[in-house]
């Protein structure tokens, strides 16, 4: 079973920064991306940034310049460090890793969801 262990959140002002991280945890052999998405209620959950395992990064362009993801393989974490932001960001930010799971002929791909953190941007 793998969890992913989210953290960072809260409450900024605009133009402030937040870093979130996520951290995975149990039986996996590898973790192939992971990712950051948001959702705000009512609409559908979507893509902030996203790193593979070589480094390879993509962005939403409503948040190219402002927020950057990295991630410490050693540690199985990724990173969201989020500068100048802005009301709009306000959302309930989900860590996401597509991993590989078991050993030998029995190795599958899975995807896991963290629980969410809340990210609150004051105008």
């Amino acid at each position: 079973q793998v969890q992913l262990l989210e953290s960072g959140g809260g409450l900024v002002q605009a133009g402030g920064s937040l870093t979130l991280s996520c951290a995975a945890s149990g039986s996996f052999f590898s973790i192939t991306r992971m990712g950051w998405y948001r959702q705000t209620p009512g609409k559908q959950r979507e893509l902030v940034a996203a790193i593979t395992s070589g480094g390879t990064t993509n962005y939403a362009d409503s948040v190219k310049g402002r927020f950057t993801i990295s991630r410490d393989n050693a540690k199985n974490t990724v990173y969201l460090q989020m500068n100048s932001l802005k009301p709009e960001d306000t959302a309930v930010y989900y860590c996401n890793a597509d991993l590989l799971i078991g050993g030998g002929m029995g190795r599958q791909p899975i995807g896991s969801w963290g629980q969410g953190t809340e990210v609150t941007v004051s105008s």
